[in-house]
């Protein structure tokens, strides 16, 4: 039987970064035995549902290249088909209409709570057969079994054994007669014929009634995986602060998708100690069944690490197109690429790729007031002066050959590195930051560092 996996999030706010490697786990274990990876919008609940919200899931999936199968599913447009199953398990006897008003539902969990017992429905309109109360428009229930044993074997945790009589007879209508959540993903997965179905460990005890529905439908059970939760740091709930942010936000901060992936797929799987994975490597490796029983920790020093490799590889041309996001265009630059080499290693992000590139080519409007007085003292405006006129004469065009124009006036002035190096780069940059003199030089040229240096040396007057 051919593979199918599913993501299936709600519409009700971004795609956070759990989110998608649920679906990343989702999609690998799809691709890797060559079957189907869907996509379905669970967006019953209309009253917190957001377009935007839907928008920005979808663009998710598209910025990290992780394509669905077929066409997305919105469960907002099967709603005549859960009312079907609803009328099937009516007429059936395997479901039945309770009456039960909310105080009296209130009523009895805090007579439970009182008796510190179990809060549940207590199953009273369960064989009801008199009159029913006016004024009270019923939910539907399911009869959930009241013995035996719900068992599933999880891919992540192994066999599983619920007691029946832990689950009650759940609502799998409201009032109004929109269907329940666990009712419809039972449902989905089963038309949609889901073989696998993986998500967070959040939903491990929705389960046993998700299996009440397919048992009174004589529907097939998928494979469940639960997957353990991502943890910050120190081990605690995964907040905004710690990166359980919108996925998009994580393009606007200059990640590349390879490293999102990359970093998501370690975060509970691994393949020996290797830590750098090609997506062809991931769908290779991974199967769902080496998911890590225990949480794992976000790491942001191991996600700057990761992107910082990928921008080291990415070439010059991809990186052209993604800087004109973060505005630097250099599009049919003939610096381009001196630009890039001299600063890639500098960058851990694609906004830090971008500062270190408008260091070099922005002219600095003044000087680090630090830097400058460290690097502007003594024979500074002398040696910058006598620097600018040997670039003058020498007219160099390679980062060696302004290297040799440094080398020079070191030995002529009879100096130390430092005494060009730290002037001439506080004129150039504006402080004691960026990438090597040479470089820098290179892809200003003669006449662009001549005039940077005479700009600072007027600033030292």
């Amino acid at each position: 039987m051919s593979t199918i996996t599913r993501f299936a999030p709600s519409p009700t706010g971004y795609l956070h970064i759990g989110g998608l490697r649920t679906a990343l786990f989702s999609w690998l274990t799809a691709q890797h035995n060559k079957g189907e990876f869907l996509l379905r919008i669970e967006d019953t609940d209309m009253a917190r549902n957001s377009e935007e919200a839907k928008d920005a899931i979808l663009k998710a999936f598209d910025w990290v290249g992780m394509g669905c199968d077929g066409e997305v599913v919105y469960q907002s447009k099967r709603f005549d088909l859960y009312t079907k199953y609803i009328n099937q398990l009516l007429e059936e006897g395997k479901a039945y209409k309770c009456y039960m008003s909310k105080k009296e539902l209130t009523a009895l969990r805090e007579e439970q709570m009182a008796k510190k017992e179990r809060t549940r429905y207590d199953g009273r309109y369960r064989d009801f057969a008199g009159t029913p109360p006016e004024g009270v428009e019923p939910v539907i229930r399911i009869k959930a079994p009241q013995e035996g044993t719900l068992s599933f074997v999880d891919g992540v945790k192994g066999e599983m054994n619920i007691a029946a009589n832990e689950v009650d007879d759940f609502v799998i209508a409201r009032a109004d007669g929109s269907p329940t959540y666990n009712f419809v993903v039972a449902i989905d997965d089963a038309l949609m014929e889901c073989t696998e179905v993986i998500r967070g460990d959040d939903h491990l005890y929705n389960t046993p009634k998700q299996i009440v529905v397919y048992n009174a439908l004589g529907l097939k059970l998928p494979h469940f995986y639960h997957v353990a939760m991502i943890n910050n740091e120190q081990g605690k709930k995964l907040s905004k602060r710690d990166g359980a942010t919108d996925v998009m936000a994580y393009k606007e901060m200059g990640y590349l998708p390879e490293a999102i992936l990359n970093f998501l797929v370690r975060l509970g799987w691994s393949h020996g100690d290797q830590e750098i994975f090609s997506l062809e490597e991931m769908i290779a490796l991974f199967d769902p069944n080496d998911i890590n029983k225990s949480s794992s920790n976000y790491n942001l020093d191991k996600l700057l690490w990761l992107n910082a490799h990928y921008i080291k590889e990415a070439s010059d041309a991809k990186l052209i197109g993604l800087l004109k996001d973060f505005g630097v265009d250099l599009e049919g630059n003939d610096k381009a690429s001196l630009l890039l080499d001299a600063t890639k290693e500098r960058g851990k992000t694609l906004v830090e790729l971008a500062a270190q590139i408008k260091l070099i080519t922005e002219a600095p409007t003044s000087y680090d007031e630090k830097s400058a007085k460290k690097a502007f003292k003594g024979e500074a405006k002398e040696i910058l002066n006598a620097f600018a006129d040997m670039l003058a004469l020498a007219q160099p065009t390679t980062k060696e050959a302004f290297h040799s124009v440094m080398e020079k006036i070191v030995e002529e002035k009879e100096i130390g590195f430092g005494k060009i190096g730290m002037p001439l780069r506080v004129s150039l940059m504006g402080s004691m930051t960026g990438s090597g003199l040479d470089e820098i030089m290179a892809i200003l040229g003669v006449s662009e560092t001549i005039a940077r240096i005479e700009k600072a040396v007027a600033s030292i007057e």
